[in-house]
């Protein structure tokens, strides 16, 4: 029945000791390796939505004379954006909706998936082409619906997240290796407390100079508070999630405060070195390329974490199952398109952003307030949810 299958269920998937990792590209189905081919044509489209917003009038005049252009305005600065991440959520959209639940390999999907390289590039690039096509309104439209869609991103990565340090630190508890990884554990969570307050501190002194400066004040006391209360909730008796969940949770949420207040727009009196903001140097270059390679790899490493998702019982995987979920990854990525636009027009269709940066805004900030504040809420529920279950099953019995 199987004649035509290779011998090693893995033999088509991995990579061949006498294959170069062009002819993978051209000719192997490898899932593994298309994962890295779709972070690059996500990352094209982010370099693309950056070059029309920056640098639009002058590398594609010849769009001023597009009938839904008017002069450019409709797509260049951040119409354009919007219109190249249009473009972008809807190939990996059709890549959604032609591999969800794809149940294993060596099956028309999963070729789909990982080959037709040629025919795939091709749809990317016509449908970015019909993006500067559809009417303003359209793409006015899409703009309020990619706030959402930016949301259920944040929303996904950051459970991702919380997922990966939970996962962590149980196969660091596990009986196996937990007396091999005390002294590891102990020394990533000191080490995790520490970079917490000192970037508490530092954040006082770099964006709270001045007693007046009330609302970063806010921000900052708040994350402290919140790591407070991720402490005494890990390490309450009933929960005993241990030291490094709490530590890890640290790190994040005081990330998520420093990038916030960084978001700050220009010219506020509680951001030292605001004055040096109306001109491009070397620093802001190299914190926008950063930034824009960390949306590749957020969105990268959340697509391939469908894991985290899977509320059913999880059972022991087929031996042709698929590595990961082909309809959660492009789904990540779908919705890391409209995200990647939020930040490049500062989640604002109206707002005018200057060169070289990202996510800068009142509303940049908020949203990233926001996600942190529920990153803490959703971190906390993961570890009283099992304790509350617990306790309605125990009610329940004695009743």
């Amino acid at each position: 029945m199987e004649s035509g299958l290779p011998t090693n269920r893995n033999e088509g998937h991995g990579v061949p000791k006498d294959g170069s990792w062009f002819s993978q590209f051209r000719n192997v189905s490898n899932p593994w390796m298309a994962r890295y081919v779709y972070a690059v044509i996500f990352l094209a489209s982010n370099l693309l939505a950056w070059a029309v917003r920056d640098y639009g009038h002058n590398v594609f005049p010849e769009m001023e004379k597009l009938k839904n252009c008017r002069g450019g305005r409709g797509c260049l600065g951040a119409e354009g954006v919007l219109r190249v991440s249009l473009g972008c959520f809807a190939f990996f959209f059709v890549m959604f909706l032609s591999t969800a639940r794809t149940p294993r390999m060596y099956i028309c999907r999963d070729s789909w998936h990982s080959g037709w390289w040629s025919a795939k590039i091709a749809l990317w690039i016509a449908l970015t082409m019909i993006a500067f096509l559809v009417p303003t309104f359209i793409v006015q439209l899409y703009g309020e619906i990619a706030h959402f869609g930016a949301g259920v991103f944040l929303l996904v990565q950051l459970v991702s997240v919380i997922s990966f340090i939970t996962w962590l630190n149980d196969c660091c508890q596990s009986d196996m290796i937990s007396e091999k990884c005390r002294m590891h554990v102990v020394s990533l969570a000191t080490a995790a407390y520490v970079i917490c307050i000192v970037g508490i501190i530092m954040m006082y002194i770099w964006y709270a100079p001045e007693p007046s400066c009330l609302r970063n004040i806010f921000f900052i006391t708040w994350t402290l508070v919140l790591i407070q209360l991720m402490i005494s909730v890990a390490l309450h008796p009933k929960v005993n999630a241990g030291i490094l969940t709490p530590g890890l949770m640290g790190l994040y949420v005081v990330f998520i405060c420093w990038c916030a207040i960084r978001s700050e727009p220009a010219g506020e009196n509680c951001i030292r070195k605001a004055e040096e903001s109306n001109r491009t140097d070397w620093l802001t270059i190299i914190s926008f390329v950063i930034a824009l390679l960390a949306i590749v790899i957020a969105t990268f490493s959340t697509g391939i974490d469908s894991q985290c998702f899977q509320f059913r019982k999880k059972e022991e995987p087929a031996e042709d199952a698929v590595p990961y979920g082909y309809g959660f990854f492009h789904f990540v990525f779908a919705t890391g398109a409209m995200y990647f636009a939020m930040l490049l027009i500062g989640w604002n269709t109206h707002h005018t952003i200057k060169k070289w940066t990202i996510d800068v805004g009142w509303t940049s900030t908020w949203v990233r307030i926001v996600n942190e504040w529920l990153a803490v809420c959703v971190y906390l529920w993961m570890l009283l949810a099992p304790v509350i279950r617990l306790r309605f099953r125990q009610t329940s019995e004695a009743a």
